[in-house]
């Protein structure tokens, strides 16, 4: 279920979940404005944030920030960027963007029912003016933020959060609730644990963390879903050492009781990929 309306889930940090997708947009409010954190899916559901913004806090929106490089968290970016506002992204964003997401959007436009559900015709891919390469820390609307480049996880992209002040931090899609994390457009299942184990160094108890996909969670929550993520790794690792196909491995029930077979075949591919090119080094 998603919200209706923002949520404050700390001080001046507000999060509201979209729908379609169920998607967790951020907001930062300083004294001099707010920062915008995840686009969304299209210019119009960017514009629907502008709107939500103007009518329930009617202050300027001065950045925004992108969690990572999926179509869902930053086609909207253009908007923002046609009315000057700056927005920060992990630096191999453009490097995803011609990868994956540029080849999907020209094939959606040029063949709009191949995904009637994704309204792109008016997409411009947007790069963020800003590339982080290494932790930041950077002044926002009045408002500290830390900025973490994440190592390959859910993409090469991710880029956690942090709001000091009030204990907040964005993660995207590295961790999910409203479903299981998934995997393909240029994931990395092997390094997804280890992502995990260096966000949990820099997580305190009192956290709150909010997923890209919904309700808010804990650290906890978060050490749950390493424990999952581990077994996979080390689940892949086993059948590729031992040359089983992809659709011949067997996968222990805690792991189907997260993820579907279609999403565990998803990781397998993308796992084995990086072992043989590990291989081949």
């Amino acid at each position: 279920m998603t919200n209706s309306t923002w949520t404050q889930v700390g001080a001046g940090v507000y999060r509201r979940r979209y729908d379609p997708l169920d998607v967790s947009v951020g907001l930062v409010m300083g004294p001099r404005g707010a920062t915008v954190i995840d686009t969304r899916n299209n210019p119009a559901e960017a514009q629907e944030i502008i709107n939500d913004v103007a009518q329930q806090f009617a202050v300027p929106i001065v950045a925004v920030l992108n969690t990572h490089a999926h179509y869902d968290h930053t086609f909207g970016n253009q908007l923002f960027a046609h009315a000057g506002i700056p927005i920060y992204g992990h630096h191999l964003i453009a490097q995803h963007f011609e990868e994956f997401e540029r080849p999907r959007l020209l094939r959606v436009q040029q063949n709009p029912a191949s995904e009637p559900d994704n309204s792109w015709a008016e997409v411009e891919l947007t790069l963020p003016s800003v590339p982080i390469a290494e932790t930041t820390t950077v002044e926002l609307g009045g408002r500290e933020l830390k900025l973490i480049p994440l190592g390959p996880g859910h993409t090469e992209t991710d880029l956690a959060i942090f709001i000091p002040d009030a204990g907040i931090w964005f993660l995207g899609d590295i961790i999910e609730e409203s479903g299981p994390p998934m995997f393909g457009s240029g994931s990395f299942p092997l390094g997804w644990p280890e992502v995990l184990r260096s966000l949990l160094k820099l997580i305190d108890p009192q956290h709150v963390l909010i997923p890209g996909h919904g309700q808010a969670v804990d650290r906890a929550f978060v050490s749950a879903q390493l424990a999952q993520f581990e077994e996979l790794a080390q689940t892949l690792r086993t059948a590729y050492a031992a040359s089983i196909a992809v659709d011949e491995i067997q996968y222990a029930a805690q792991l189907l009781a997260l993820w579907p077979v279609e999403f565990l075949r998803e990781a397998a591919v993308d796992g084995y990929a990086q072992l043989s090119e590990h291989d081949a080094s």
